[in-house]
């Protein structure tokens, strides 16, 4: 528990005001423990949300839960699977993977964590944030329709992780580049930009990756 419960005590926050989110929706209270239960992915849940709500195709959502959770094909390439034996522990530890799980398996104090541990550290994640999400959807049955702006709890998420990410990298043409991506997917596809600004915006991460790996080889030619 004292390894969770950092991570935990920052998940529990985003819960609360998705759960409160949910109960404020067309949707049932109860939907919100079924989302975080079987999606379990954090802010892919607040997006998916909204787009089951306003009817969104499905290949639409696929899309989008693609490119929102793309950043964990990089994570299993640290993630210490290979320490989770068996074909159900494995599935259940791949579905699992979240980014405080991986950031907790994967420093050097969990080099020789078995498998026990490491699938105890998700099971207590995905515990913890059910449990937030259910009480937040209770709560928000309680609240007035007058109380709004709780749906923001994610874009103020991801905006403090980008003002952190600018901190330590100092980039600006990013964060630039992200909003000139958002600003021209907005002109052309108006509500429906959230796939095409992500794929421009992913299309030109891997192309400066690539861009970077050559100049490095060419350098050490």
């Amino acid at each position: 528990m004292r390894i969770v419960t950092p991570a935990a005590l920052g998940a529990l926050p985003m819960g609360l005001a998705f759960g409160v989110v949910v109960s404020q929706s067309p949707l049932a209270w109860w939907w919100a423990p079924v989302f975080a239960t079987v999606i379990f992915a954090g802010s892919l849940e607040f997006v998916v949300l909204g787009m089951v709500v306003a009817v969104a195709p499905l290949a639409q959502i696929a899309a989008t839960a693609f490119l929102v959770n793309f950043r964990h094909v990089f994570y299993a390439l640290s993630f210490p699977l290979h320490r989770v034996h068996g074909r159900g522990a494995k599935v259940y530890s791949t579905f699992t993977l979240t980014d405080e799980a991986w950031a907790l398996t994967t420093g050097p104090q969990a080099q020789r964590w078995s498998r026990r541990r490491i699938l105890t550290i998700q099971a207590a994640l995905q515990v913890v944030w059910v449990a937030a999400v259910t009480v937040g959807a209770l709560a928000g049955t309680f609240l007035p329709d007058s109380v709004v702006g709780l749906d923001f709890a994610v874009t103020a998420f991801f905006l403090v992780l980008t003002i952190d990410a600018f901190r330590v990298r100092r980039s600006v043409p990013l964060p630039v580049i992200a909003l000139l991506c958002a600003l021209g997917s907005y002109l052309l596809f108006g509500d429906g930009m959230l796939v095409a600004a992500m794929t421009a915006f992913v299309a030109i991460l891997l192309t400066q990756y690539a861009l970077t790996c050559i100049k490095r080889r060419s350098a050490h030619a």
